[in-house]
């Protein structure tokens, strides 16, 4: 292939869609035009949503064809109707974490490598995100490259990349800049995980005093743990617990439930404040089965998400999947927005910790990433008593 093909918006977003989905949905790949066109304007993993049309795509696909960027076939024998393949992979001598980070790219726009390893989940499984600043290295050395890295902008926590094969859609200075999630693993896993048990094991005290009504100002919630307790077909596990308002909830609502947190004074501030319920210390990340059920029949997580990275969400909830039962739920809540919120004192001691706010559509992709099925979602903004966030709530059938 002499140089590179030069892509318009729809073209960028029918191959995209494409690579995409030969990826995700081998078995119904290639795409009739309405499945491509379904592809095309999806409002998740998508910027900017689009609405092209049926006739748009297909006029534009046989330009493509012209190209060799698509090949147009037959679904099968007998069958009238059309599917489409795509070539760009091919064209360019795509190995699969290549591809991946170009569909991304071509999806989505400029994007640093934390967001590109979070979003990848289901085209390629990179193990960090220096996997991904490797492979854009290799892209961008090409002879004739294929990304670009972007200057770093006033208030960007990391450097962002750009694909080279067509204008990249325009931006407003103004537009807000999106946030790298996985800064907050910037010295690691482990260290990360220091700070929050310490902080929670230095403020429990405090943190019970304050919260111990904490349900009492929000109705949504109450009414949703309801749900999953009177829902539920087995026992509850209820991490990130705290001092254990929301296992208490669950507890009234009739649910067998134990609580887990991995601060031991959160634990103990629990057993005191509940003492008739069962509480114990545990990483949601390394949680058993319960002891007397061969799996949860729900395991619920009330802002228990709060200092992941974006990256380490999918990961959290693959592994909370696989000790619920068949068709048993996960509950969770996280704050979302475009930032991340440093504090360096809690309930009026000293601290040090990293709130993430994470992406709405992100979130919803890593539940889909760690196989399981989103049943609903809400977006609500905080009351008048609560930070001044949104918050995500989200049911997935495990």
């Amino acid at each position: 292939m002499d140089g590179l093909p030069v892509l318009d918006a729809l073209d960028q977003r029918i191959l995209g869609a494409l690579m995409e989905k030969q990826v995700t949905v081998p078995v119904s790949y290639p795409l009739s035009l309405n499945a491509l066109q379904t592809a095309c304007n999806q409002t998740t993993s998508r910027d900017p949503v689009s609405a092209y049309t049926a006739q748009e795509i297909e006029t534009r696909c046989r330009e493509l064809k012209d190209r060799d960027l698509v090949r147009i076939v037959w679904s099968g024998a007998g069958s009238r109707v059309l599917k489409y393949h795509q070539r760009l992979a091919e064209s360019l001598d795509l190995a699969n974490d290549e591809r991946a980070l170009i569909t991304l790219l071509l999806l989505r726009g400029e994007q640093a490598p934390g967001e590109l390893k979070t979003r990848a989940e289901r085209l390629h499984a990179f193990g960090d995100r220096a996997d991904v600043e490797e492979v854009l290295e290799r892209l961008a050395d090409r002879p004739d490259p294929l990304v670009w890295q972007l200057p770093r902008k006033a208030g960007q926590h990391d450097l962002r990349w750009m694909h080279l094969l067509g204008p990249a859609p325009a931006v407003a200075e103004s537009a807000e800049l999106a946030v790298d999630r996985d800064i907050v693993l910037a010295d690691g896993a482990d260290a990360r995980d220091a700070r929050v048990r310490t902080a929670y094991n230095n403020s429990a005290v405090a943190y019970a005093h304050e919260l111990s009504d904490e349900l009492a100002h929000k109705p949504f919630d109450r009414w949703l743990l309801a749900r999953i307790a009177q829902e539920s077909k087995g026992p509850v596990a209820d991490i990130g617990c705290g001092p254990g308002q929301t296992t208490a909830a669950l507890a009234d609502a009739g649910a067998e439930v134990v609580g887990f947190d991995f601060a031991p004074a959160m634990i103990a501030q629990a057993r005191e404040c509940h003492p008739t319920l069962t509480f114990e210390v545990g990483d949601y990340g390394r949680l058993l089965r319960p002891a007397q059920a061969s799996a949860w029949g729900a395991i619920t997580a009330w802002y228990a998400f709060v200092h992941l990275s974006g990256s380490e969400l999918a990961g959290v909830l693959a592994a909370l999947r696989r000790i619920t039962a068949p068709d048993g739920l996960i509950a969770f809540s996280v704050h979302v927005g475009n930032a991340i919120h440093h504090v360096d004192e809690l309930f009026g001691v000293a601290t040090d910790l990293d709130f993430v706010l994470h992406d709405r559509q992100d979130v919803l992709a890593a539940v889909v990433a760690a196989g399981a099925q989103v049943d609903e979602w809400y977006v609500r903004g905080p009351g008048a008593t609560e930070a001044a966030t949104e918050r995500l709530y989200v049911v997935a059938r495990a």
